[in-house]
């Protein structure tokens, strides 16, 4: 009896021993767990703050920290990244998910439906921005704030399906961002630095907001799939409730002082009122735009309907997804370019760049014409998104230096209405010729159109030039009608009663391009 019992407390002893290991390994175990995942965060958080000490250099380079800009640059990042998160989140719905693989008639009403209430709103946008010109920090903070509450409101409709008010938030939500859009571009001017072009800044902003957008969308994507389009718009509503904050504690400087007096008249702008540089840069623009939306839905059908050489052979490689994958990446690569090559044309004259562009596009859609084929589609897709982005960077330049503080917002707002009705007209047209199942043919109509606006654009720029010149040579006695001839550009940007002279500019020895005599090397206010 004894020796039973000992042999059970032997037994008892042993399963305590092993219990004990057992926890002790467990305990270990999880000591090392805990110490691995403390590793990986810290060596997260100092990658983290390593690209935002990289990404800080480059935002802040060229006296963009002193004057501001640097600091507006990142909140138009964030404020990117928002747009894309709500986008990536809307795209699953019911009602704002495009049906690509429906009839082209449900395209279409797609279209006119989600744009053309903003296009008809968005005129509207710039005159009451200009009201507001002495606190458009807070305008831009309003407008983030905004969305933010618009994505709480469309989270909790999502789940019950709830389509009058996602229809509602979004397209609230794309006209605060395009009045976002519209504040940033007309308080450019103030946050320039002396050493930096308006198209080097512009293309400063175009640049990070792409990656920013390219960062945040795979990231929703992922989020959306995981949690749900309603967490992703909390996500995006706590994003935009920040960067408000932010918008808040932007420079005083941004804010222009109410210069007009009491009892004056606001002005509205249209593109017959708005100066020939401008409006020849914004019909240039139009033309691109106009082909931009006209090829992708163009391709994008083509494609669906396997109306494309690699396709109808049944490539093993091409297929529709991959062909699909393949634009959308050229054409994001295009946009990169387009911001990348903005920065770096800071000795070259906007006016210069616009007709460039238009160029571009016209002899990529005639090559493409003739050769189409997988990479020429491809090819074009590239140009279109590079000649779209850096001549929108230029015409914002154009507007910023031509156009007064009093009603730049309102130009603002115009030209951005007139490039969105542009773009969606342009899909329309590519929704009906897609029907004809050939490329090639297809784009000789948008061609002979780029053609004619090119033609229209140098013949209203040489007859301009040649007016002004001889208006010159009128006012000296040196009038000669056979001597003058269009070869000076600056000519073109001539006073005249309604359009005075801009201030003189001057050399600077240190650097190849001129200078404003009348700008301090950095901003006073910074």
């Amino acid at each position: 009896m004894d020796a039973g019992w000992d042999r059970a407390r032997e037994a008892a002893r042993r399963m305590r021993r092993g219990a004990a290991d057992a926890g002790r390994a467990a305990g270990r175990a999880g000591r090392a767990t805990a110490g691995g995942t403390a590793r990986a965060g810290r060596a997260t958080a100092n990658g983290v703050r390593s690209v935002g000490r990289a990404t800080r250099r480059l935002t802040y380079a060229g006296g963009a920290g002193r004057t501001g800009l640097g600091r507006l640059i990142e909140l138009s990042a964030g404020n990117s990244a928002g747009d894309a998160l709500v986008t990536v989140a809307l795209a699953s719905t019911v009602f704002f998910g495009v049906p690509v693989g429906e009839a082209r008639g449900s395209v279409a009403l797609y279209l006119v439906i989600t744009m053309l209430p903003f296009a008809l709103l968005a005129p509207f946008v710039g005159p009451i921005l200009d009201r507001f010109r002495s606190g458009r920090r807070y305008v831009m903070a309003g407008t983030l704030f905004g969305r933010g509450l618009l994505c709480f409101a469309m989270a909790a409709a999502v789940g019950p399906g709830d389509l009058p008010t996602l229809f509602i938030g979004a397209l609230g939500v794309l006209v605060l961002s395009k009045a976002y859009n519209v504040s940033r571009a007309a308080i450019m001017p103030n946050v320039l630095p002396a050493d930096i072009t308006l198209v080097s800044a512009n293309a400063r902003v175009a640049l990070f907001t792409l990656v920013a957008a390219g960062v945040a969308v795979p990231i929703g994507a992922g989020l959306t799939a995981w949690l749900g389009s309603a967490v992703v718009l909390r996500v995006a509503m706590l994003a935009f409730l920040a960067l408000g904050v932010v918008a808040v504690r932007l420079p005083r400087h941004i804010d222009s002082p109410d210069l007009e007096e009491e009892g004056s008249r606001h002005r509205w702008r249209t593109l017959l009122k708005v100066g020939p540089a401008v409006a020849e840069a914004v019909w240039a623009n139009v033309a691109i735009r106009v082909f931009s939306g006209f090829l992708l839905f163009f391709l994008l059908f083509l494609v669906q309907d396997h109306a494309v050489p690699w396709l109808a052979g049944r490539d093993a490689f091409f297929d529709v997804p991959r062909t699909i994958a393949l634009l959308a990446g050229a054409a994001g690569l295009g946009g990169l370019a387009g911001a990348a090559v903005a920065n770096w044309t800071r000795n070259h004259a906007p006016q210069l760049i616009v007709p460039a562009t238009l160029a571009l596009t016209l002899v990529t859609a005639v090559v493409t014409a003739l050769l189409f084929g997988v990479w020429a589609a491809l090819a074009i897709s590239l140009v279109t998104a590079f000649a779209q982005e850096l001549g929108k960077l230029a015409l914002d330049a154009i507007v910023q230096r031509e156009i007064g503080e009093e009603v730049r917002s309102s130009t603002f707002g115009v030209v951005e209405a007139v490039l969105q009705l542009a773009w969606v007209f342009g899909g329309l047209v590519g929704l009906v010729l897609s029907l004809a199942r050939d490329a090639s043919t297809g784009l000789v109509g948008p061609a002979v159109t780029l053609a004619a606006a090119l033609g229209w654009l140098v013949f209203a720029r040489v007859r301009r030039v040649r007016a002004a010149k001889a208006e010159a040579a009128r006012k000296h006695g040196l009038y000669d009608p056979e001597a003058h001839s269009a070869d000076d550009d600056a000519a073109a940007s001539a006073p005249t009663a309604e359009w005075p002279a801009p201030a003189p500019a001057e050399r600077d020895p240190r650097r190849g391009d001129t200078l404003d005599s009348t700008k301090p090397l950095t901003n006073p206010f910074g």
